[in-house]
């Protein structure tokens, strides 16, 4: 009997089509505290029916929406794909750089360095597999696609309409244009904690663009005609379980997983209609963060406090002026990161290394400094560090990552942007469901840098060319 089973889960076809779904900040204890008002075609179908991993996580830190989809697509690290979040600091220019930018093409995944699950697809089939991604953002939806897909699917901020890049194609195809104009997306104002509209840039982060993702996503499966052949197919979806400006999450995340366990429930009974609940293969997962919710912790005597990474990068400049003579060798300061002066440094014919040592010991020493973490020191990866190294790239990230303690608030005072250290764990899962995969729970703790293998398993492809991690099974 075990042979019997052994050969029928090998001869087993590969799916038609894989639809790979990400949502934004999707948790597990909020799934589970709202469960009893989901219906059947949603997360409990899902939750039932799927090979569900409880414990998943990330293998790097910190984690946002572009640096959790890049390394969900290509199974490794932002180490290797260079994603290390959605803005980093451009050494040469000085300048914040969005990861999704071309200088091209406006928007490309060009700024991802290895391959993705859909890029090995369409290799592995001479480009005949269909690969698309489809988002609310164009990070999102390009990310997700990969380099090589046919097209990738947002919403324009402007006008609500849909679009992609001429990085894919020069030319939309007429069924996606006469989507666009026969469904454009009403785009909403973003609102304050009491509800108000605020007057600022409409926001596309939120659920409320989940049906538009949704139905846009079923269109894709039709008119590109996915999922028919013996030839697979790879469709992602980036969704969102997020919403601006929560305060009381019991009351105001209800309606937030109740509209999004609808969706889901829509968007999965249409795509198994359309190509066969035998022939579709559902991966589910979250970016695995949450935004903070801003309270000022000091009316409940809570230990707190404001690091001005901006003051400090002055500071330091000083001293290490004082020790090496007068010259700008921090650069510039980018979140919780320094970027400092390499050309200088090699005029003066200085030891990088020992200049990095050096501030490290003077920013320990700074009030609401948790950690300093060196280039150096990240790139030896000792076990104890090892997540902050894999979030961190050697031609993306500064040459200074400031950890701030619990609590604390860094602050840059020249640019008024701010940054919250997400050091709390944030419970989500991965579950996998259809194509013949058996229900089951696993309480294994997981890392999402295996979905990629998972699915190229799945479909009898090689997995991305920097994945080493192994297949959920």
């Amino acid at each position: 009997m075990c042979g019997a089973e052994v050969n029928a889960q090998t001869l087993r076809p590969a799916p038609r089509l894989v639809v790979n779904i990400t949502i934004d900040q999707l948790r597990t204890d909020y799934m589970e505290y709202f469960a009893p008002l989901f219906g059947t075609d949603g997360f409990r179908k899902l939750l039932d029916g799927g090979c569900v991993y409880d414990a998943a996580s990330y293998p790097f830190v910190p984690v946002d929406r572009a640096s959790g989809i890049a390394t969900i697509v290509t199974g490794t690290t932002p180490y290797y794909h260079c994603i290390i979040s959605t803005r980093w600091l451009d050494r040469n220019t000085l300048r914040p750089v969005f990861c999704a930018d071309d200088p091209t093409y406006y928007t490309s995944p060009w700024r991802l360095s290895t391959s993705t699950v859909g890029d090995e697809l369409k290799v592995s089939t001479q480009g005949k597999a269909v690969v698309w991604g489809v988002a609310a953002t164009r990070e999102s939806a390009v990310l997700s696609a990969g380099h090589a897909a046919n097209g990738a699917l947002w919403i324009d901020e402007k006008n609500g309409k849909w679009r992609s890049s001429a990085y894919y194609s020069t030319t939309n195809p007429e069924w996606l244009k006469a989507y666009s104009n026969m469904h454009p997306v009403q785009l909403l104002p973003s609102k304050d904690k009491t509800g108000h509209k605020t007057g600022a840039a409409v926001s596309l982060y939120s659920y409320d663009y989940n049906d538009a993702v949704a139905d846009v996503s079923c269109s894709v499966v039709s008119n590109a005609v996915m999922g028919r052949d013996e030839i697979p197919d790879l469709l992602s979806i980036t969704l969102s379980a997020s919403k601006e400006d929560v305060s009381n999450w019991q009351v105001e995340m209800e309606g937030v997983y109740m509209s999004l366990d609808a969706t889901l429930g829509r968007l999965i009974s249409k795509i198994e209609n359309e190509v066969g609940i035998d022939n579709v293969l559902f991966v589910v997962t979250s970016t695995g963060y949450a935004d903070d919710i801003q309270t000022d912790l000091s009316q409940y005597r809570i230990p707190t406090g404001t690091f001005r990474i901006d003051r400090t990068a002055n500071l330091l400049n000083m001293y290490l002026s004082a020790i090496y003579g007068q010259g700008v060798y921090v650069e510039a300061c980018h979140g919780n990161q320094l970027y400092f002066n390499h050309k200088l440094i090699e005029q003066k014919h200085l030891s990088i290394s020992d200049m990095l040592l050096r501030s490290q010991e003077f920013l320990v020493q700074c009030a609401g400094v948790g950690d300093v973490y060196t280039s150096d020191r990240l790139l030896k990866g000792n076990n104890d560090i090892q997540r902050l190294r894999n979030g961190f790239n050697i031609t993306a990230s500064g040459d200074i990552i400031v950890d701030v303690l619990p609590g604390w608030q860094l602050l840059n005072e020249e640019t008024q942007e701010t940054y919250t250290s997400r050091v709390s764990f944030v419970p989500f899962p991965i579950i996998i469901y259809g194509a013949g995969t058996k229900a089951q729970r696993v309480n294994t703790p997981v890392t999402v840098d295996r979905i990629a293998p998972t699915i190229a398993k799945s479909i009898r492809i090689r997995a991305p060319n920097a994945c080493s991690a192994e297949p959920l099974f």
